[in-house]
């Protein structure tokens, strides 16, 4: 059993995020996974705002997007389908626009998730759960 679940990979991001911003993960999806999460937060602390909680879960096949304020969830979006499968390579890619966060997962764009927290308060990339992370890159 691999002991990957809570290996967490934190970026922080000193000056925030704008417009064109483009966050790029690629990994893998572990053979036993459940479930794993990318989340842009607006400061380091444990429980802190997340501007955007990406949330594929295997076990459902679905994938929820969130935002989180003073330890409150919002009201979940789900994309469509699950781009993800157990055992498998991916990549994502967080695009910040004029709107929202847009997703891209491999070569097609996923799901367009609105600003509800403003952009500019997020500090940190953090990815975690059931997930072997290659590379997180921010351009």
């Amino acid at each position: 059993m691999a002991g990957s679940s809570n290996v967490r990979h934190k970026t922080s991001l000193p000056e925030g995020v704008r417009v064109g911003t483009v966050m790029r993960i690629r990994g893998a999806v572990p053979d036993n996974a459940g479930r794993f999460h990318v989340n842009l937060l607006c400061d380091d602390q444990e429980g802190a705002d997340a501007a955007l909680h990406f949330n594929p879960r295997l076990g459902q096949s679905v994938v929820v997007f969130n935002t989180k304020e003073q330890g409150a969830w919002g009201k979940e979006e789900r994309g469509h389908g699950l781009p993800f499968q157990r055992g498998q390579p991916f990549e994502v890619l967080l695009i910040a626009t004029e709107e929202g966060f847009k997703t891209v997962v491999g070569d097609a764009e996923y799901h367009h998730f609105r600003y509800r927290i403003p952009p500019a308060r997020v500090r940190a990339v953090e990815v975690g759960g059931d997930v072997e992370v290659q590379s997180l890159k921010i351009f």
